[in-house]
C-alpha cells in the first residue's frame, strides 16, 4: 500500500507503525523519525517564507486572529499524482497547519484512482491515540496498532500514577505568542497528566486568542511556551514579545522562575504518538518528577531570566 502523508502527524503515526517504508509523498514540515522520512518525495511547500517574518506577520498573513485565511501549505498536485498514492493522510481540524481539506479532495479526484482519503481531527490526548488505530485498520496492522496505543497508554498511566500526590501548579501554556494564544485541544490533557491545572483552555477546546490582562489575571505558577511549528530556538528568538510587556516580572511564574520554552512541534503541537513523551517532559518541568527517559535541553529549556 502507497502512502501519501499531507500532516506531520499522520507521518508520525505511520512511522509509529512501522510503515515509513510505505510513504511515497508527505510535506514538507514532516521531520520524524529523520532516517526514515529524508528520502520521501515531498508533495507540499509554503506560500510565505516563516523565518524571516515576525508571529505577527504570519498571523496576519493567514488571517489574522481569526485563522480563517488560507493554510500555510500548498500543494504539488503533479507531485502528489507521481507519487500514485492509495491512501491519503489529511486533516480538516485546523485551516491553517495543512493542506486544506477540500483541497486534498479537488487534488485525489483529479488523479482518477481509486485513492482513499483520511482526515483525521483529535481533539483530546484519548483521540490522539485512538487514531494510531483507526489509521492502522485502514492500513491493514490494526492489531500492531492496538498494541502500540496499549504501549502508549500504559506510559501515560505512568506519568499519572508518578504525578497523583502533591501540590498542583497552575499552567499556562501558549501556542502563539503574537497575537497571544493559549494551547487548547489535547494540551489541557497533557498537563493535566502530568500533574497540572490547565489554564486558560480546557481539553478539547479549540481556542482562540486571549489578552495579555487575561494571561496576567490567570497569574500561572508555571508558564509553558511552545508555539505552533517554531522549534525552541526560533520561540527564544522572540520572547520579547512577552518580557517586554508590563506586568511581566509580576507573574508567579516568572518570580519564581519557572517559565519554559518546549519543543512544540515536536510534543504537543501535533496530534501523533509523540503527545505520550511531551506528558513525560511536562511531568519534569511541572513536578521534577522522571516518568520517562532524562529530559534533554533540547526537549525543555528554562527562559533565562
Amino acid at each position: 500500500m502507497r502512502i501519501a502523508s499531507l500532516l506531520p502527524a499522520a507521518t508520525d503515526i505511520v512511522a509509529e507503525l512501522g510503515l515509513a517504508s510505505r510513504l511515497v509523498g508527505r510535506t514538507h514540515e514532516c521531520d520524524w523519525p529523520p532516517q526514515e522520512v529524508a528520502q520521501v518525495p515531498v508533495v507540499t511547500g509554503a506560500d510565505l517564507d516563516q523565518d524571516r517574518l515576525s508571529s505577527r506577520e504570519i498571523s496576519d498573513a493567514v488571517g489574522g486572529a481569526a485563522h480563517s485565511g488560507s493554510s500555510l501549505y500548498t500543494l504539488d498536485t503533479e507531485a502528489l499524482a507521481a507519487a500514485r498514492p492509495d491512501v491519503v493522510l489529511t486533516q480538516d481540524l485546523c485551516a491553517v497547519c495543512a493542506v486544506s481539506y477540500e483541497r486534498v479532495g479537488t487534488a485525489v479526484r483529479a488523479l482518477n484512482a481509486d485513492t482513499r482519503v483520511l482526515s483525521l481531527e483529535p481533539r483530546t490526548l484519548d483521540d490522539v491515540l485512538d487514531c494510531l488505530v483507526t489509521v492502522g485498520d485502514l492500513l491493514g496492522v490494526r492489531d500492531r496498532a492496538e498494541r502500540r496505543r496499549a504501549d502508549l497508554t500504559a506510559r501515560l498511566s505512568r506519568v499519572r500514577a508518578a504525578t497523583a500526590r502533591g501540590p498542583r501548579p497552575r499552567v499556562a501554556a501558549i501556542e502563539w505568542l503574537d497575537p497571544l494564544w493559549p494551547a487548547g485541544h489535547w494540551v489541557p490533557d497533557q498537563i493535566t497528566a502530568a500533574g497540572g491545572t490547565p489554564l486558560l483552555a480546557s481539553p478539547g477546546d479549540h481556542t482562540t486568542p486571549t489578552t495579555w490582562e487575561a494571561l496576567r489575571a490567570a497569574a500561572p505558577d508555571v508558564l509553558l511556551l511552545l508555539p505552533c511549528g517554531f522549534p525552541p530556538d526560533r520561540t527564544l528568538r522572540e520572547t520579547h514579545l512577552l518580557t517586554t510587556l508590563p506586568g511581566w516580572q509580576d507573574l508567579p511564574a516568572v518570580r519564581e522562575n519557572r517559565v519554559w520554552v518546549l519543543d512544540g512541534p515536536a510534543y504537543y503541537n501535533r496530534p501523533g504518538p509523540r503527545v505520550v513523551r511531551g506528558a513525560e517532559v511536562l511531568a519534569w518541568v511541572l513536578r521534577g518528577v522522571r516518568a520517562g527517559a532524562p529530559v534533554t535541553t533540547a526537549e525543555a529549556r528554562l527562559l533565562p531570566a
